[in-house]
């Protein structure tokens, strides 16, 4: 069960974002439950009440508090939760990447937007509920969960996995663990480093910056690359 909220200070333009999502989970045949603010802040108050939502739309420009200072402030109840800006205004784009936001959607594009966003974010969700990469030889059995992993390096003839708080090595090549994970949000930035792209928060001069704070380069062959797939899974400019 997938909980969504749906927040913003117009109630028609609420009501269009749930037909949206509506429409969304009855085709995919999900199951979600969906609840709806008016208001910023009370939903930001059942948040600090302790109600959990793992998806919300949140429009940007409201009165009061707008979304982008609400925002911060659920990540701190709710670090986990996938928050998607809905809005008018380009401008707000870019500190969105600041804000660990999931995705932005221009109103102008509402429908085609939000529907893939939708996509993603449901996907992002199972990933972080159920797939992990095993690990399985004579002596040991690991399993590490997929949205755990920040990077993956090759270290002679071994790949090196890093998460946010361990280092795991397996004795097969890149290629191969590449092969075994199977998923479109692990990407090769070098020949020697694949990537997962939800932990990306920016690429600038020929480098991608992790969650985490780290910096990885990329090579010269991979930065076209690197960005088109970076842009198609975000559906962000960067």
């Amino acid at each position: 069960m997938i909980k969504i909220a749906v927040c913003d200070d117009e109630k028609s333009l609420v009501s269009v974002n749930r037909n949206i999502v509506e429409d969304y989970i009855r085709d995919k045949k999900e199951v979600a439950t969906i609840e709806e603010y008016s208001n910023g802040e009370f939903l930001l108050a059942d948040v600090q009440e302790g109600i959990y939502f793992d998806l919300i739309l949140l429009d940007i420009e409201m009165p009061h508090k707008n979304g982008m200072e609400i925002a911060p402030q659920i990540k701190k109840c709710l670090p986990n939760a996938l928050i998607v800006f809905v809005t008018s205004h380009l401008k707000y784009a870019i500190d969105s990447f600041a804000l660990s936001i999931f995705r932005y959607v221009p109103k102008q594009e509402l429908q085609s937007r939000l529907e893939q966003a939708l996509h993603d974010a449901f996907h992002y969700i199972k990933l972080e509920q159920n797939d992990v990469y095993t690990i399985q030889t004579q002596t040991r059995l690991e399993k590490i969960l997929l949205k755990d992993i920040l990077y993956i390096q090759k270290s002679g003839k071994n790949a090196v996995i890093i998460t946010f708080n361990n280092q795991t090595k397996v004795r097969k090549s890149l290629s191969q663990v590449y092969e075994e994970l199977n998923r479109n949000e692990f990407i090769y930035i070098d020949r020697g480093c694949i990537v997962n792209i939800i932990h990306i928060m920016q690429v600038k001069n020929g480098e991608v910056v992790l969650k985490n704070g780290e910096s990885l380069a990329v090579s010269r062959s991979h930065v076209q690359t690197t960005k088109q797939l970076i842009n198609e899974f975000w559906g962000k400019e960067l």
